[in-house]
C-alpha cells in the first residue's frame, strides 16, 4: 500500500532501532554526519572530537557591537603607558625613595633616643641647647597641643641639665597666656617665658613709606620679636651654649629636632662631631609644597623653583640642586629656615658684636630677617666672584622635616617616597616658569661701592620721598634683598588690625 501523500518512507513503519539508527532521521549516512566503522568515520570522530573541545578549539573573534577600529591602536598606547607609570611610580617609591633610609649616623641617633627612657639619652656628649621661640597663640592651641607635647618630649631627649628654653609670646589673650603658663609648669629644665599680652608698637623703629606716614615694618618687627627670645644671651652671667634651636610654631617630630642638632654634616667629621654655622630643617604648607621661599637661597644666593622638590633650580652651578639630588644630609645653601633651625651659638655669644636678627635698611629691597641673619653668620667670599663659593657653612637637612597641619605631617613619610620622579619636571617648568626671579643685588659684594637708583625716604616730599640714583656702599645682605620671592614690595604692620584681617599688609614698589 503506498504511504499517504506527503509522509516518507522513512517514518511509515516505526519499527524497532538500533541505537545507530537512532542517530539519523535521513537515509543518507554520510550527510547525517553518522560516525561508520570506516576510515572515514575515524577521521570523523577526532575530528568532532577536537572541534568540541573548548580549551583546543580556535575561536574566530567576534565583531563586537560599536567597536571603533580607529581608537585602539591609542587604547593600547594609552594601556602601555600608564602600565608603565604604575611600575616606574611602584619601583620608585620601593627601591629608590628620598630621603627614606638614614644614614648611618642618623640612624645611631635615632637608636639611641628609642632603645632607652633615661633623660637625654640622645645627647651623649651633654652639649648644652639654648632652645628659642617666639608665639601668637591666642587660643592655647600650639602651647596646649601638639608643639608643647612635641617640646618636652625634645627636652627630655636632650636632658633637662642640658637645656634652656626660652619663649616669648605677645597679643595672646587669656586663653593663650593660660596655656602658656600650663607648659611653663612642665618643663623642667631653666627656662624663660615671657608674655605681652598687648604688645606695645610704639617702641618698634619707623619709617617713612610712600604717602608720608610713618608705619612698621614688618621684618623690623619680626626681628624685635625673635631678638626678645634671645635676650637671656645677653645677661653678662648666662652660661655658655653650644648650639642654639630655634622653632617656629609647627608640627615637628622630636627624635628629627635631635637629628638635625647632632647628624648634620657630621658624616665626614672626624669625631662624628655636627660641624655648621646653621642646620635648617626643610617646611611644607601642605604634603608636596615646599614653603618657606621668602628665606631661603642657594649656595649661589639664587632663589628656589617651583615649589616641590628638588626645590632648587638649576641656574648657576646648581650646587645645592646637586647635593638634594645626591641625597646628601648637608645640602650646601647660602640662607634657609625650614621652620626649624639649628645655630652655632658661638656668633651669638661673642663679646664683640654677637650676632642678632636684624631686617633689611631699604625699603623696597626687603629681605626677610631669617635670611638676613645667615648672611652675618658667613664669612664674605674669598674673590670677587660669589659664584665660585663652594660652601658657606649653612646648610639644609631634607632627611628633616616639618609642616603647619597635621595632616601634612602625616603624609610626608608617604610623599617623600616619590620624589625623585619630580626633578625632570621641575628643572623644565622651572625655566619656562622664568624661575629664579632675578636680583640685581645677588652679586653684591659686602664693602664695595655700588651705584643704586633706590627710593629714598623724604618725610618733606609730597609723596614721603623720591627714587634717587646713589653711591652706596653695599651689604652682605644682597642675596636675600629680592622682596618676596622676585616680587619686590613693601610689607607694613596693620596697627589698628579690625576682626578677620591680617597683622601685616603689602604695599607696591611706587612708580618712578
Amino acid at each position: 500500500m503506498p504511504p499517504p501523500r506527503g509522509q516518507s518512507v522513512e517514518y511509515h513503519d516505526l519499527t524497532s532501532r538500533s541505537s545507530i539508527d537512532s542517530f539519523a532521521s535521513v537515509s543518507d549516512w554520510e550527510q547525517a554526519g553518522l560516525v561508520l566503522p570506516s576510515s572515514r568515520s575515524h577521521r570523523s570522530f577526532w575530528r568532532r572530537l577536537w572541534r568540541s573541545t573548548p580549551t583546543w578549539q580556535p575561536q574566530r573573534p567576534r565583531p563586537r557591537r560599536f567597536a571603533s577600529p580607529r581608537w585602539s591602536p591609542i587604547r593600547q598606547l594609552l594601556r602601555i603607558g600608564l602600565s608603565f607609570l604604575v611600575v616606574l611610580i611602584s619601583c620608585t617609591a620601593l627601591f629608590f625613595p628620598s630621603y627614606t633610609r638614614l644614614p648611618p649616623h642618623h640612624q645611631s641617633v635615632v637608636e639611641r633616643a628609642t632603645q632607652s627612657d633615661q633623660h637625654g639619652r640622645a645627647n651623649p656628649r651633654n652639649e648644652r641647647i639654648f632652645i628659642a621661640a617666639i608665639l601668637y597663640d591666642p587660643e592655647g592651641t600650639i602651647t596646649g597641643g601638639r608643639w608643647g607635647e612635641s617640646l618636652l618630649q625634645l627636652v627630655d631627649l636632650l636632658g633637662e641639665d642640658n637645656v634652656f628654653l626660652s619663649i616669648y609670646e605677645n597679643d595672646s589673650d587669656e586663653q593663650g597666656e593660660q596655656a602658656l603658663r600650663q607648659l611653663e609648669d612642665r618643663v623642667a629644665c631653666n627656662k624663660s617665658i615671657q608674655s605681652d599680652l598687648r604688645l606695645d608698637l610704639s617702641t618698634f623703629p619707623r619709617v617713612t613709606v610712600p604717602g608720608g606716614a610713618q608705619r612698621v615694618k614688618r621684618t623690623d618687627y619680626l626681628a624685635e620679636l625673635r631678638n626678645r627670645a634671645l635676650r637671656p644671651l645677653d645677661d653678662p652671667a648666662a652660661q655658655s651654649y653650644d648650639r642654639i634651636l630655634y622653632l617656629n610654631d609647627v608640627i615637628f617630630d622630636p627624635i628629627d629636632a635631635v637629628q638635625l642638632l647632632f647628624s648634620t654634616n657630621a658624616a665626614d667629621a672626624p669625631d662624628g662631631v655636627a660641624r655648621y654655622r646653621a642646620a635648617c630643617a626643610v617646611d611644607f604648607i601642605n604634603p608636596f609644597k615646599f614653603y618657606d621661599t621668602y628665606a631661603t637661597r642657594d649656595l649661589e644666593g639664587y632663589g628656589i623653583g617651583l615649589q616641590f622638590y628638588p626645590w632648587f633650580s638649576t641656574a648657576g652651578h646648581a650646587r645645592s640642586r646637586q647635593d638634594v639630588l645626591a641625597q646628601k644630609d648637608a645640602v650646601r645653601v647660602r640662607s634657609c629656615w625650614g621652620g626649624m633651625v639649628a645655630f652655632n651659638s658661638t656668633y651669638f655669644q661673642r663679646p664683640d658684636r654677637p650676632v642678632r636678627f636684624r631686617a633689611d635698611r631699604d625699603l623696597f629691597y626687603d629681605g626677610s630677617e631669617c635670611c638676613i641673619i645667615h648672611a652675618d653668620l658667613q664669612d664674605p667670599p674669598a674673590g670677587a666672584n660669589v659664584d665660585d663659593r663652594t660652601d658657606s657653612g649653612v646648610y639644609m637637612n631634607p632627611y628633616v622635616r616639618t609642616a603647619y597641619t597635621e595632616r601634612s605631617f602625616r603624609w610626608l613619610r608617604t610623599t617623600r617616597r616619590f620624589e625623585r620622579l619630580y626633578a625632570l619636571v621641575h628643572g623644565i617648568v622651572s625655566r619656562v616658569a622664568g624661575f629664579p626671579r632675578f636680583n640685581p643685588r645677588r652679586t653684591q659684594i659686602a664693602g664695595e661701592v655700588v651705584r643704586e637708583r633706590v627710593w629714598v625716604p623724604d618725610a618733606r616730599h609730597s609723596n614721603g620721598g623720591s627714587y634717587q640714583t646713589v653711591e652706596r656702599v653695599a651689604d652682605n645682605d644682597g642675596f636675600c634683598g629680592d622682596g618676596f620671592g622676585g616680587k619686590r614690595g613693601l610689607q607694613l604692620i596693620r596697627e589698628h588690625r579690625q576682626p578677620g584681617e591680617d597683622g601685616w599688609e603689602e604695599i607696591p614698589v611706587p612708580v618712578a
